[in-house]
């Protein structure tokens, strides 16, 4: 039997709890030419481009990682045979936190929830025959992204490709872990200069690479609402574009490089109209309140995810409704690159089969729907320009109200972002709980879950076994005077008050240092941050 949801008053209002009128029109809600603007022109709320897609699609960057570097090499190869333009790249909990494979506390993770990658050998092994010059490459990490950037140029250098061909994206937004997931290693202080070391780095020598990815993603994963998610984040970009300025690089040139990382929720009509407000709060942040003007620092220029939160274990195929949905969205949104969530991540990494029809589900949106034959298709909506308004507006005042109180650096350390969040969170649980919010499958139009379960992937117990063996053979067969050494001259770096950590990280791991042994170094100084 098919269960039907309880009688009730409809509650018509979006995620972040604003009103859905029962109609929009000029007469109602008028549209603001000035803040509407042309598709590549300022405010760029229509999008960063004149042409929009027809110009280029979106980069197809499918998120993949899992068990060693050879498995998930296969995957990348296999991804891009499929039509995939650009790889994202999974990694362990173990390679987050700093952790070898033979450490004691990386016992079970290795390779569990994304690729391990310790040494140089494991990132040459991972993009074996891949051309680095030619393909987009997003490494999605943040406490250890400068030892991952380094270990990925220093297999670019092997190969003689010249650092100012390599094109992607380093995620290396350390802010967000305090405030949404918790993979930090080093306090607040010591967290943000590492980064902003690498951040510094690449502004001098990658000309084609982003050296953040500032996530509004996890902000979202982690319960906000889609105020919260670009308030926060945006507030999170101030925090280091001042600190990249005090380094000597201002914002009309640094903010050129800054890219960004949303989720993309349930509620079609906000989550379009987020993703232009969006736009519309960073070009005005840029312009008015930083005095940029360079148009390209003033672009918002994003990657999209559909919410793995928005999945569900009871009837997964219904997933893939919500994953189209949600692309969907993103693109009338504008965004620049997505992700598309496969149908059984509710209960496993994506198999070979779910992680085709994802990707396969961008390539119909791109190619049969007409989505990308113009720019901003729902732009005019009297809908969605006033739910564009009233996001902006609402976004603004956030931002505004954290500056008074002293900015993101300083709120983080109080808690205060991460207890909104997990308000919004609890409430958002309670609506499920109750029955007002509906989810289908889980709440309301249930039905009798038939006995087995789909195929999904199963990371091979052996995988941990056989890292752990690579790693010693790695370390056997390197100088270990050569290797102490370059650790020396990484503690001497952190030993000083400022100044560079990332170039001699960078010699370390061509010295053949592992991850964790480096780690282990900036630990001795930094020490290592507990939440409270």
């Amino acid at each position: 039997m098919t269960t039907t949801p309880a009688a009730e008053t409809p509650d018509f209002k979006t995620s972040s709890g604003i009103e859905v009128e029962r109609y929009y029109g000029p007469d109602t809600h008028p549209v603001s030419q000035e803040d509407l603007g042309d598709p590549g022109r300022y405010p760029f709320t229509r999008g960063i481009h004149p042409t929009m897609y027809r110009g280029r699609l979106w980069t197809m960057r499918q998120y993949a990682g899992f068990g060693t570097a050879k498995e998930t090499n296969q995957r990348f190869r296999w991804l891009l045979k499929e039509g995939q333009t650009g790889l994202s790249t999974a990694f362990d909990l173990p390679t987050q936190t700093g952790l070898d494979a033979d450490h004691p506390a990386a016992a079970g993770e290795v390779g569990r929830v994304g690729v391990h990658v310790g040494t140089i050998g494991d990132m040459e092994t991972l993009f074996a025959d891949i051309p680095l010059d030619r393909v987009s490459t997003s490494l999605t990490i943040n406490a250890t992204a400068p030892i991952l950037l380094a270990f990925y140029l220093a297999i670019a250098k092997r190969r003689g490709i010249p650092f100012d061909s390599i094109r992607g994206t380093l995620q290396n937004d350390v802010l967000k872990e305090f405030l949404a997931r918790g993979t930090y290693i080093f306090p607040p202080g010591p967290s943000l200069r590492f980064a902003v070391d690498a951040i510094v780095y690449s502004l001098k020598n990658l000309p084609l690479f982003n050296p953040i990815s500032i996530s509004g993603y996890h902000i979202r994963e982690a319960g906000s609402d889609a105020v919260q998610e670009v308030a926060f984040t945006l507030a999170n970009a101030e925090a280091y574009l001042k600190e990249i300025e005090r380094r000597g690089i201002p914002p009309e040139r640094s903010g050129e490089r800054v890219a960004f990382f949303f989720g993309c929720h349930n509620h079609f009509l906000e989550e379009i109209a987020k993703f232009r407000a969006a736009r519309r709060v960073w070009a005005k942040m840029m312009r008015e309140d930083w005095g940029v003007k360079n148009p390209r620092a003033q672009m918002l220029r994003f990657h999209v995810q559909t919410c793995g939160s928005t999945l569900t274990s009871q009837q997964p195929l219904n997933n893939v409704m919500r994953t189209a949905l949600q692309a969907m969205a993103a693109t009338l949104g504008g965004a620049q690159s997505l992700h598309t969530n496969a149908y059984d991540e509710a209960l496993a990494l994506p198999s070979e089969t779910s992680a085709a029809l994802a990707l396969k589900t961008q390539q119909i949106l791109a190619y049969e729907t007409g989505i990308a034959d113009t720019a901003d298709p729902t732009g005019g909506s009297w809908a969605i320009e006033s739910l564009t308004t009233r996001l902006e507006r609402r976004i603004r005042e956030k931002i505004f109200e954290i500056r008074a109180k002293g900015g993101m650096i300083h709120l983080i350390a109080q808690g205060v972002p991460q207890g909104e969040i997990h308000e919004k969170a609890y409430e958002h649980s309670r609506e499920v709980d109750s029955g007002r919010r509906k989810i289908v499958g889980v709440n309301c139009l249930t039905v009798p879950e038939k006995k087995g379960r789909l195929k999904t992937l199963k990371v091979a117990a052996s995988a941990e076994s056989r890292q752990k063996k690579a790693l010693a053979a790695f370390k056997a067969a390197r100088n270990k005077t050569t290797v102490r050494k370059s650790l020396d001259a990484v503690s001497r770096a952190a030993a000083q008050p400022s100044g560079d950590l990332f170039v001699p990280v960078l010699k370390a791991v061509q010295a053949r240092a592992t991850l964790g042994e480096i780690v282990a170094v900036l630990r001795e100084h930094f020490g290592e941050h507990r939440s409270s």
